[in-house]
């Protein structure tokens, strides 16, 4: 019931216009019933020509009204009939048409906000969270899983009410008509509610394994499309494939247990009806016989019991629509209620300028139980340029993530002019803060949407100019429409330089007072390393920049040169000091030097 009332919440706030297609589906509901209600006179006194005789006690008004109509002429009351069957089957139609319209409106609207909210907390999360999760698996949230829940709302909501609607008036017919031989109904009823709960907690347990099936699904496409020419370099296309289909063989079983339950639920129900229906059949057509009540009631009552089993065999459908949709709810929740790690204090202040120094005081980092970071202590002074290097897996990205808060110390402290970055806003934090990473992040956009990647208050000319300061401006405007043309899913379309340049462009229209660098020419060819290098010393000026380097002749010049090893600081000089002594960094300088001569 918790989790259902969860399901629930997504349609709270559409309330108004839940009620308002409630409404429709009893006037709909009633429509037919009074459809099935022109048996009587339809058979009684236009076919048969005889009276209608009903087995029980009528209100005077009621009594009065079947007296009028018994007088009536039969082809006079034929058509009546037909001018009010037209009218009914009209208004039901438009009744049919509003309400889901408006519960299909519901759904939409809800699956909308679902992908918004669930949208926001992605943006919201911490890399900590993304370490965790599988792209695929993410996705999947955002698409299946809401995709399950609209269905529940839009077409299993609809049902649940307007069928409920059906059965209620149809039970007052019958109930109406002989209460006596309706009783059986009520002795039938649990052997159609019992299967249709048990089925339905079965459903659940399958419908969240068939999401997490498709999870793995959808993280095995997205992995293969973004690895693609590594799987064919590697002719690794048989064994994605062996993979995929793994995961796709594992979906398809566990869907067809699933629908294997829900389709055995309309058969059974169907029979358990139709036993019902032919016991009432015998007792009725006997009250007829002997003349206790019309054939058009019997009609009228046969058909109302009838017309209560297709109710019953929808709502077994519902049952299991919502039964999935619970089990979706559950892992959208599991999003929803999922907090970021970074965020804002309460009292988080505004970092309007950086004018004195960064300082990391025992600094200690870890990955869940795998300590990274133990103890750092580093004082940077604005404008200065500080080198980080040491071996592989040493922590040195690690290090640099924590100053825009990507990631928080675990212990210690990072300040900005002796405050705590953590009292810092986030946004006015990484305001300051400019990354040209080894691995350019681009987005299938235009040229010029990359550049002014965040911000919308950038004229033309400010995008020119910072395209023009990274070398990029010339290989631009050869471009097919220069700085509006698109460049392909993660800039699929330009080459390594290229796109190292329009990153180091973003970062000089950001005009950033620290500057992050994690060695961003070192997968690039000679030339289109030297147009890189030129645009990063523009880049540079007058900013307190952090270098990761791999390459320790890019960092000749650096202020000062910090060496991690295991997530220590080993040592700290510059270049010239470091080389002459004995340690990480001579030997590193070893491997990339003098062997080569």
């Amino acid at each position: 019931m918790k989790d259902y009332l969860k399901l629930l919440r997504f349609v709270k706030p559409y309330w108004f216009l839940f009620i308002i297609a409630a409404v429709f589906m009893g006037f709909t509901a009633i429509f037919d019933g009074a459809s099935i209600g022109m048996i009587v006179p339809l058979a009684d006194n236009v076919l048969t020509g005889k009276e209608i005789i009903v087995p029980v006690e009528l209100p005077a008004y009621l009594d009065n009204f079947i007296n009028t109509v018994n007088q009536m002429e039969p082809l006079v009351l034929l058509k009546i009939m037909s001018l009010v069957v037209l009218a009914v089957i009209f208004l039901k139609g438009v009744a049919s048409f509003i309400y889901s319209y408006v519960m299909s409106d519901i759904g939409q609207k809800v699956m909308r906000d679902i992908r918004a909210k669930i949208y926001d907390k992605f943006l919201g999360f911490s890399l900590d969270f993304y370490a965790r999760k599988k792209a695929g698996e993410l996705i999947s949230r955002i698409t299946n899983d809401v995709r399950v829940v609209e269905n529940a709302v839009s077409y299993g909501f609809t049902d649940l009410i307007y069928q409920t609607f059906q059965i209620i008036v149809f039970t007052c017919v019958v109930l109406f008509i002989n209460w006596k031989l309706s009783l059986f109904i009520f002795v039938a009823l649990p052997l159609l509610v019992v299967p249709i709960v048990k089925v339905g907690k079965k459903l659940r347990k399958l419908s969240k394994v068939s999401q997490e099936k498709m999870a793995d699904i959808n993280c095995s496409i997205n992995e293969t499309i973004f690895g693609i020419r590594i799987v064919k370099a590697f002719c690794a296309e048989i064994y994605e494939r062996k993979k995929f289909n793994l995961f796709n063989n594992s979906y398809y079983k566990v869907m067809m247990k699933s629908i294997k339950r829900t389709l055995i639920l309309s058969p059974a129900t169907e029979f358990i009806g139709a036993v019902a229906g032919v016991f009432v059949f015998f007792f009725g057509g006997k009250e007829v016989i002997e003349g206790r009540m019309s054939f058009g009631i019997f009609g009228l009552f046969l058909g109302s019991l009838l017309s209560m089993v297709r109710p019953f065999k929808k709502l077994s459908q519902v049952n299991s629509l919502i039964q999935q949709a619970v089990a979706a709810s559950t892992r959208i929740y599991d999003i929803i209620d999922e907090s970021s790690s970074i965020k804002d204090s309460e009292q988080a202040i505004e970092l309007r300028s950086f004018n004195e120094k960064i300082v990391f005081e025992n600094v200690r980092f870890k990955y869940e139980t795998q300590e990274v970071l133990k103890g750092i202590n580093l004082a940077v002074n604005k404008n200065e340029f500080i080198a980080i290097v040491g071996p592989s897996g040493a922590g040195k990205s690690t290090l640099l993530d924590l100053i825009p808060r990507f990631y928080d110390p675990t212990s210690g402290k990072i300040t900005i002019d002796g405050e705590d970055i953590r009292k810092y806003s986030l946004s006015s934090l990484r305001r300051h803060i400019g990354i040209v990473s080894q691995e350019t992040i681009l987005f299938n956009d235009s040229v010029k949407a990359n550049i002014a990647y965040g911000a919308n208050n950038y004229s033309q000319e400010d995008i020119i100019s910072a395209a023009k300061k990274a070398n990029a401006h010339d290989f631009i405007m050869n471009l097919p429409v220069g700085y509006d043309t698109i460049i392909g899913d993660r800039g699929f379309k330009l080459s390594g330089g290229e796109k190292q340049r329009l990153a180091i462009a973003r970062a000089m229209l950001k005009n950033p007072q620290v500057l992050i660098l994690d060695e961003a020419t070192s997968q690039l060819d000679t030339q289109s390393e030297r147009l890189v290098q030129d645009a990063l010393d523009r880049l540079m000026e007058s900013r307190t920049v952090f270098v990761i380097a791999h390459r320790l002749s890019t960092v000749k010049n650096a202020d000062r040169i910090l060496v991690i090893d295991k997530g220590e600081v080993v040592q700290l000089g510059l270049h010239a000091e470091l080389v002459n002594k004995q340690g990480v960094y001579k030997q590193l300088y070893d491997m990339q030097f003098v062997e080569k001569q």
